[in-house]
C-alpha cells in the first residue's frame, strides 16, 4: 500500500475525445510501421496512461534497432513528412537513440535504438507506462509515472495521482520494474526540474541533408563514450 494522499482526477468528454484522437494516430503509425515488417513497436507515456491534454506527445518506440535509412524510407512511403531528427544519449552508459519527429510541433515522435537496448532500459518505458498495439485496440490504459513524478493509476472515471517520492517501493511493485529504475528516474527527473534543462549527455539534431548513418560515424569520431557503446556492433570502425 502507498503512503500519503491520492488525488482523483475525473475526465470530461473533451479529455476522452483528445485521448481517442491521439490513440488513433498512434495506431495508424504502428500499423504503417508493421507494413514495413517493423515489429516490437510500443506507445509509452501519457497516451498509454490516458492522462493526455492537447499538447501531449504521441511517443512511439521501437524496442529493437532498425536501419535508420529503411525506417525513414518506410515513413516517407506511407505519406509522413520527416520534420527533424535527433540522436540522444541520456548518459555515457545508456543506449543512444534516433528520434524522428513527424510534425513541426514535435507531437508525433518515433524513437529507434541505434543498438540493442539493455533489459533495464526497456523498464524505463514501463516506468512511464507502455502499451503494445493490441492494448491500444482494446482501449486499455496502464499505470505509469508522469514528468511530475506522480504515479498515474487509471480508474473508470479518469485516474488517481499518487506521489512517487516516498512510495518508490510501491511504484516498483505496481509497475513490475526494478526499484533501481524507479530510483534512477526519480533522481534524473528531480535534477532536470531543479536545473531547468534536459541534462542529456548527447542531444544533437541531424541536418536534414545528412543521412543518419553518416552522422553516426561523425559522432563515433567526436565522442569516446558514444564510440565505446557502438563499437562492439561494428558501427564505429
Amino acid at each position: 500500500m502507498f503512503s500519503g494522499y491520492a488525488k482523483k482526477v475525473v475526465y470530461d468528454e473533451r479529455r476522452w475525445g483528445i485521448l481517442k484522437k491521439k490513440r488513433l494516430k498512434a495506431i495508424r503509425i504502428i500499423e504503417d510501421l508493421s507494413s514495413c515488417r517493423i515489429i516490437d513497436v510500443v506507445v509509452h507515456g501519457s497516451v498509454a496512461r490516458g492522462d493526455v491534454d492537447e499538447d501531449s506527445d504521441i511517443d512511439i518506440a521501437l524496442l529493437n534497432p532498425y536501419s535508420p535509412s529503411l525506417l525513414e524510407l518506410c515513413l516517407e512511403k506511407r505519406g509522413y513528412s520527416i520534420h527533424s531528427r535527433k540522436i540522444v544519449m541520456p548518459t555515457p552508459i545508456h543506449t543512444p537513440k534516433l528520434y524522428i519527429y513527424l510534425d513541426p510541433f514535435e507531437e508525433l515522435v518515433i524513437s529507434n535504438p541505434i543498438v540493442s537496448l539493455k533489459p533495464l532500459e526497456v523498464e524505463f518505458y514501463k516506468f512511464s507506462g507502455m502499451l503494445e498495439y493490441k492494448d491500444l485496440l482494446n482501449n486499455t490504459r496502464i499505470a505509469g509515472v508522469n514528468k511530475n513524478l506522480l504515479l498515474i493509476e487509471p480508474i473508470e472515471e479518469g485516474h488517481l495521482e499518487i506521489p512517487v517520492i516516498g512510495n518508490e517501493g510501491y511504484v516498483a511493485k505496481r509497475l513490475g520494474i526494478s526499484i533501481n529504475v524507479v530510483l534512477d528516474r526519480v533522481e534524473t527527473l528531480t535534477r532536470r526540474a531543479r536545473e531547468g534543462h534536459s541534462g542529456l549527455f548527447i542531444d544533437y539534431e541531424i541536418p536534414l541533408n545528412t543521412d543518419v548513418e553518416s552522422y553516426i560515424k561523425f559522432l563515433c569520431n567526436k565522442n569516446q563514450f558514444f564510440r565505446e557503446r557502438l563499437k562492439q556492433y561494428g558501427l564505429c570502425t
